[in-house]
C-alpha cells in the first residue's frame, strides 16, 4: 500500500499526499508511537510534521531517526518570535528529533499583525531560521496558522519573504465560507505561481466539543469519525493535486484517513458533501 507522492513545492521532495501530523503524538507512550511509525512505512507516508508545542511528539519521533531518517522529509516548527528564543528553538529541537538536519522549519501560527511585525523585524525570529539555512541545519522554511483570516496573513507574509510552504484550514465548509473561500483561491494562485507548497488542516473537522461532551479524542475540535465521511473527506481535499493534507490529531484516526487515501475515488459532488456535513452537522471550529 503507498499513497501519492507529489511534488512538495520547490524543496524538490515528493512527499506523500496525506502528511503525518504528529499532534497526535503530543500525549502517547513510545510503544503507541511505534505502532504509528509502523503505520507510516505501511502506507508509504514520508513526510511527518511536528511542533514543540506538541506535547512530547518530538521526543516520540527521535528514536525512529535513529533507524529511519532517511525515509522521511522532516517538519517541525518555530513559535518564538525573536531571534534568539527561534535560535534555541530549533537547536532543542534538533536534540529531540535525534537529527542534525530538519527539511523544513515553519513559522509556527503566524496570525496576527504584531506577531508578523516583529518576526519580520531586525532581530526576529525569521533571521534565525535563515542563519539556520545558511549553516545547514535547516533546508526550507515555511509558515503556518490557523483561523479564518489565516489566507489573507498569509498573502501578507508571502510578500515579505519566500517561503517554501504555507500551512492552512481547507474542507468542506470552509470552501463554502463566504469571507474565507475568496482569500484562500488568492493565496492558493499565490502559491501556484511561485511553486510554493500548501499544507491544509482540518479536513475532517466537525465542530468544537459540543457543551456538556466529554472530549473523547486527542483533538481540539470534534472530528468526524465515521469511515464514509472521512472517506468522502478525504477525497474531496485530494482530488486537488495541488495540496497536501495533514492528518488529523488522533492516533485512533489515522487508519481511517491513510485507508482513504490509499483507495483514491473520483471527487465527490457537491451535493454529497452538502448531505454528507448536513449529517455530521458540521459547523465553524473558528467561530463566524
Amino acid at each position: 500500500m503507498t499513497i501519492e507522492k507529489r511534488p512538495f513545492g520547490k524543496t524538490g521532495h515528493m512527499s506523500s499526499a496525506v502528511i503525518f501530523g504528529a499532534a497526535a503524538l503530543k500525549n502517547v507512550d513510545q510503544g503507541v508511537a511505534d505502532g504509528v511509525l509502523d503505520l507510516l512505512l505501511e502506507y508509504g507516508v514520508n513526510h511527518i510534521d511536528t511542533a514543540p508545542r506538541y506535547g512530547d511528539a518530538e521526543l516520540r519521533i527521535g528514536p525512529w531517526m535513529d533507524n529511519h531518517r532517511k525515509d522521511f522529509f522532516l517538519a517541525s516548527k518555530v513559535a518564538e518570535r525573536e531571534y534568539q528564543g527561534a535560535k534555541d528553538s530549533i537547536h532543542r529541537s534538533l536534540d529531540k528529533l535525534h537529527t542534525d538536519n530538519i527539511d523544513l522549519i515553519q513559522m509556527h501560527a503566524l496570525v496576527y499583525p504584531d506577531d508578523c511585525e516583529q518576526v519580520f523585524a531586525s532581530g526576529g525570529a525569521l533571521e534565525a531560521l535563515v542563519e539556520a539555512r545558511e549553516q545547514g541545519l535547516v533546508k526550507a522554511i515555511g509558515v503556518t496558522g490557523h483561523g479564518w483570516t489565516i489566507a489573507a496573513m498569509h498573502q501578507k507574509s508571502l510578500a515579505q519573504f519566500d517561503f517554501d510552504s504555507i500551512l492552512m484550514p481547507w474542507n468542506w465548509f470552509a470552501a463554502n465560507h463566504e469571507l474565507y473561500r475568496p482569500d484562500y483561491d488568492k493565496t492558493l494562485a499565490i502559491c501556484k505561481e511561485r511553486n510554493i507548497a500548501v499544507q491544509t488542516i482540518k479536513g475532517i473537522a466537525r465542530g468544537p466539543w459540543a457543551a456538556g461532551v466529554t472530549p473523547d479524542r486527542n483533538t481540539w475540535y470534534q472530528p468526524m469519525e465515521n469511515d464514509d465521511a472521512i472517506r468522502q473527506s478525504v477525497h474531496w481535499i485530494l482530488n486537488h493535486p495541488d495540496i497536501f493534507l495533514n492528518s488529523a490529531g488522533d492516533v485512533d484516526l489515522l487508519p481511517a484517513v491513510f485507508n482513504a487515501a490509499n483507495n483514491m475515488g473520483p471527487k465527490p459532488s457537491d451535493e454529497a458533501m452538502a448531505t454528507l456535513n448536513q449529517q455530521e452537522g458540521t459547523t465553524s471550529i473558528f467561530g463566524i
